[in-house]
């Protein structure tokens, strides 16, 4: 009984981490070593199938920029084209007012202080020690902060999806994410609850050797926008569908 008990708990936890497979997948070189990963993934036990763009890079090579947008004026694509970036996406959330909410360094002058809610739990910096996700209460401003932007929710820690997250509202999700090694990863998904997007990212190998240990979620749903520079000088773009506030760009060092 103990035998048979044991063997169906692992094929209930196998069945649990294989609920999204990669159907197909296809990448793409950008500028310094940038790779861009376009992959679909199949749910087919619940008939779904959701698509996800990624901008891989190495923190040894390239950084990241939080770009302003403080009138509403330019997209993404502009903002990246004009700032020489090699990928971006839309960054965090804003009010009606067009404020944005939550902590913002940019080119390491701090914009706005950190901010305590429930939503906003985790922090996106960029400084001389490379790149890294951090919670609110835990981040602290160090010398060589250059970028900082604060959202969340937390999605994936320790490599593990988080657990009380959203599971009704489907929406289009950004989100940003670190590896257990030396690389980095920003990306957008299609129609996805923030539960699944947890699953997807914590047992999903997009590329080889790559796990990632800490994600978080950006602003989403109509703000989602995700653009690309080809390393033959054409690019991929999925625009936002409305103006969004401020930006995150990858540039080399």
């Amino acid at each position: 009984m103990r035998l048979r008990c044991a063997v169906l708990f692992l094929v209930i936890s196998a069945t649990a981490h294989a609920d999204w497979t990669i159907i197909s997948s296809a990448s793409e070189p950008g500028r310094s070593g940038v790779v861009h990963r376009h992959v679909v993934l199949e749910n087919e036990a619940r008939s779904e199938r959701v698509t996800v763009d990624l901008a891989i890079f190495s923190t040894k090579s390239c950084t990241l920029r939080v770009l302003q947008n403080e009138d509403g004026a330019d997209s993404l694509a502009g903002v990246m084209t004009h700032a020489k970036c090699i990928a971006g996406v839309n960054g965090g959330y804003f009010d009606e007012k067009f404020a944005p909410i939550g902590l913002r360094i940019a080119n390491g002058q701090m914009l706005l202080p950190i901010k305590r809610a429930p939503l906003i739990t985790g922090v996106l910096v960029a400084s001389s020690r490379g790149v890294q996700i951090v919670r609110s209460r835990e981040f602290s401003r160090r010398a060589g902060v250059t970028a900082a932007i604060q959202c969340g929710p937390f999605l994936v820690d320790r490599s593990q999806p988080i657990g009380g997250l959203n599971n009704s509202r489907l929406a289009r999700r950004t989100f940003a994410a670190t590896t257990t090694g030396d690389r980095a990863l920003v990306g957008v998904c299609s129609g996805v609850s923030l539960v699944e997007l947890s699953k997807i990212l914590a047992t999903t190998s997009f590329a080889e050797d790559l796990r990632i240990e800490r994600a978080m979620n950006l602003d989403g749903g109509s703000s989602t926008g995700f653009w690309f520079a080809r390393e033959n000088g054409s690019e991929f773009s999925i625009p936002e569908q409305k103006p969004v506030r401020d930006f995150v760009g990858i540039v080399p060092k």
